[in-house]
């Protein structure tokens, strides 16, 4: 049985490189990293982030309910409603039964449950907001969406850790494929930049440490890469079939034309060394869309900087793409998103898609010696690319991958 063949129509995001989809690309093209010290960390082992900036988040959702919104959901709200007016869709008009929202999150409000449950340490239960559990519960991004966008049909909020971004569209095409909406708001959002989670970063060994500039430590598939820096914000997309969006004018920014999923299965933190099973998740996309390896012009990594995930991860690319097609990697600029990270990627292969436009790899002159991949380095490269895969691996062994045609 043939499937129906499912586009994306819309694009929203908040990132540290822009608070919009556009300065967002511009930012992460330039090769340069806004990674700073941030004061809220000063008593921490790691005292520095990419943040998004520049922007009254209150003001720029409006109304009287920011109060009770986590700022994981103030980025989503504000990359959504971005998403749907790219789109040319107005919530006004729809049938709100007939639209899906799927967002999903990593760590959700854990910095809202941090601050009220220091709240009530020191102060008591009055001390505590009646909006508490609001702040925290990871369901809220969708939530709120759903309720502004007036969407009644399904609202899911899955967690796949940092691949959680691309799990959600694939959840959202399986939605539209199998006739559950008509339009799905999917993606993912991430605030992660607070002292108990950079300490747990910081404890388990995969931050890299102050060295410098922050904005230079992070650099995917480098000799020296020494660790992560952490990112936050939100990718938010407009799905539909391709045929419904024919019907109404739309013009689509790509095609989803296939993912895949594994689970090593193997460590809490680590990937499989082999990187098989990640491996089987790429193949798995590429079965999907019907595409033979070689057909692929460009590779979104997932390129953290840390030793063991770069290595595995550009032996994988070595292995399933030997006809070496340019290589990126955002987190250089962007630092890791966490949950937000695959959303906010793919979001970000798609504009390479429409802007034959590879963006370099920030603090990146040459990929190991080791690593016999193609990295864009110092300057974007300017390439037709028709198809492209964007890889997203997480804590847990989740392994996400999506496959994104120019249409």
């Amino acid at each position: 049985m043939n499937m129906p063949a499912v586009v994306v129509t819309g694009l929203g995001m908040i990132t540290p490189a822009g608070n919009d989809t556009e300065t967002t690309w511009n930012g992460v093209c330039s090769g340069i990293s806004p990674a700073r010290t941030v004061p809220e960390l000063e008593a921490c082992e790691i005292d520095f982030a990419c943040t998004v900036s520049g922007i009254d988040l209150d003001e720029a959702v409006g109304g009287r309910t920011a109060y009770r919104m986590g700022k994981y959901v103030k980025f989503a709200v504000l990359a959504a409603r971005e998403a749907v007016a790219d789109a040319g869709l107005d919530p006004a008009e729809w049938d709100g039964s007939r639209v899906a929202v799927v967002v999903g999150t990593s760590s959700g409000g854990s910095a809202g449950l941090t601050e009220q449950a220091v709240a009530l340490d020191r102060r008591g239960p009055e001390a505590t907001s009646p909006s508490g559990i609001l702040l925290t519960i990871p369901n809220m991004p969708a939530a709120e969406i759903a309720i502004r966008m007036r969407a009644t049909g399904p609202s899911l909020a899955p967690c796949t850790a940092c691949s959680s971004g691309v799990t959600a569209l694939s959840v959202a095409r399986d939605l539209l494929v199998t006739g559950q909406c008509d339009i799905a708001i999917a993606g993912a959002t991430e605030s992660i930049v607070f002292p108990v989670a950079m300490t747990g970063f910081a404890r388990s060994g995969a931050a890299a440490r102050r060295d410098g500039d922050p904005a230079r430590l992070c650099r995917p598939f480098a000799a020296d890469r020494a660790g992560l820096v952490m990112g936050e914000g939100a990718a938010l997309m407009v799905l539909e079939r391709a045929d419904d969006a024919r019907m109404r004018g739309a013009v689509p920014r790509a095609l989803l034309a296939g993912a895949g999923a594994t689970t090593d299965a193997h460590h809490p933190t680590s990937p499989h060394p082999s990187g098989a099973v990640a491996r089987a998740a790429v193949e798995a996309a590429l079965r999907d869309a019907g595409w033979r390896a070689e057909e692929v012009e460009h590779v979104n990594a997932h390129g953290t900087s840390t030793p063991l995930g770069d290595a595995t991860e550009a032996a994988l690319i070595g292995q399933v793409y030997p006809h070496r097609p340019p290589v990126t990697a955002p987190k250089g600029v962007l630092g890791h998103c966490m949950g937000a990270a695959g959303a906010i990627e793919a979001g970000l292969t798609i504009l390479t898609l429409q802007h034959g436009v590879v963006p370099p790899i920030a603090n990146l002159d040459a990929p190991a010696p080791e690593f016999d991949i193609a990295c864009v380095t110092k300057a974007p490269l300017l390439q037709p690319v028709r198809r492209a895969v964007s890889h997203s691996f997480g804590f847990g062994g989740h392994n996400a991958v999506i496959a994104l045609q120019r249409p």
